[in-house]
């Protein structure tokens, strides 16, 4: 850990969101893995190694990055989970599957990265789009039925 910054310094990302969020929030620095699935942003792609899948992980890749936090998603991650941890490496495993989870996981992720207001902000800011978008729908004049 840096002199100061009690936060997690070297985080691997099991799936997209985390990385998008920390890049979003100016944490990237922190971040030394991500999915192989991460298109957002396009840059994490070229800065960052790939070292899992959705379902798979390259588990020594992980190791030999000496990650001090690993962030996942669901219980379909759940064995990956289990072999970091008996591993000795601490593990967060989220489960969000609303735009309510979404928004708690972004404040979550900002205050376990010491960035809490950043992420209040962002957060904030996905509120007031999807307010907006929501009164803009609601202003339609039809309202197709399936």
């Amino acid at each position: 850990m840096r002199v100061g910054d009690p936060f997690p310094q070297r985080i691997v990302c099991l799936t997209e969101e985390p990385t998008e969020v920390l890049y979003a929030l100016g944490e990237e620095r922190r971040i030394v893995g991500i999915s192989g699935f991460t298109v957002r942003p396009p840059r994490a792609r070229r800065e960052k190694p790939k070292v899992s899948a959705f379902t798979s992980a390259k588990t020594d890749a992980i190791l030999e990055l000496e990650p001090d936090l690993v962030i996942g998603f669901s219980d379909i991650q759940a064995d990956i989970a289990r072999d970091l941890i008996k591993a000795g490496i601490e593990v967060w495993i989220s489960n969000h599957r609303s735009v309510a989870g979404i928004l708690g996981y972004i404040r979550r992720l900002g205050a376990m990265v010491g960035a809490s207001a950043k992420a209040e902000r962002y957060a904030g800011e996905a509120e007031a789009h999807i307010a907006a978008v929501e009164a803009a729908a609601a202003r339609l004049p039809r309202r197709p039925r399936v």
